[in-house]
């Protein structure tokens, strides 16, 4: 319960999905956590529950594609909480699903302002508070769709093929800094935004049956499966990782 006791971190898409288990964890870690979304019902909602159990976390608006809201944020979570040690760049959107010569530039647009802007946007304003905190961990969520292709919504996996690269990049460059920068490359997780996407074919079940058998491990992932995984990263376990690519995938791409 004690993993990352003393450290602050930042986790945007914080309100739903993977990003509302990440903060949970994190909380119960030890981590003071600032939850940055655009939800924010439900974001305030998950800092109010995790309060009323005494975890330190509070909820923040922002729209990781705007970047004076972003350096707002990164500004004020840090003032807040007196540091800034882990950064989670989770926040994300599928975008539209059509054939690339299909596609319009506002919708490409639309996914890489959040998916890719975002992340960049996130760690730029962040490099100052965790250089001054002696460093820390950036950890960046991609996806299998960042290490193989697939014949589907080509904004995301064009997307989530940067965020790898930007991860190395910033890897690279920040190592002298002690900063940390790894990426995440989640399977097939069971969250709303997944839903959502099987929702939208002819025969949802089937669709989700078809999705499991994907998976070797013959199944869908959790959003804790995802959340542990970020606890470790973002923890001192992972003191000698950076530039890494931490696959949680069932099996997925081990194809």
């Amino acid at each position: 319960m004690n993993r990352l006791n003393s450290k602050t971190a930042i986790v945007t898409g914080a309100a739903l999905g993977l990003g509302r288990a990440m903060v949970i964890r994190m909380a119960e870690e030890g981590a003071a956590v600032a939850a940055v979304d655009v939800l924010d019902e439900e974001g305030q909602a998950l800092a109010s529950e995790l309060h009323a159990r005494g975890l330190n976390v509070r909820y923040w608006h922002c729209d990781v594609s705007k970047e004076a809201e972003v350096a707002q944020v990164i500004g004020e979570t840090t003032s807040y909480f007196g540091r800034l040690d882990v950064v989670v760049n989770n926040a994300g959107v599928a975008g539209i699903n059509k054939p690339t010569h299909e596609v319009t530039e506002a919708e490409w647009d639309w996914v890489q302002a959040i998916n890719v802007k975002g992340v960049f946007f996130c760690t730029k304003h962040a490099i100052a508070p965790l250089r001054q905190a002696g460093g820390g961990s950036i950890i960046n969520l991609s996806s299998i769709y960042g290490l193989v292709g697939g014949p589907d919504v080509p904004p995301y996996h064009a997307s989530k093929g940067a965020v790898r690269l930007m991860t190395k990049t910033d890897a690279l460059i920040y190592a002298p800094d002690k900063i940390r920068v790894n990426s995440i490359h989640p399977g097939f997780i069971w969250t709303p935004m997944v839903e959502k996407h099987l929702a939208g074919m002819a025969d949802p079940q089937a669709s989700r049956t078809a999705t499991d058998a994907l998976h070797p491990l013959g199944h869908m992932g959790e959003p804790d499966d995802i959340a542990w995984g970020v606890v470790y990263l973002a923890s001192d376990e992972a003191k000698f990782v950076t530039g890494a690519e931490l696959v949680i995938d069932g099996g997925y791409t081990a194809h």
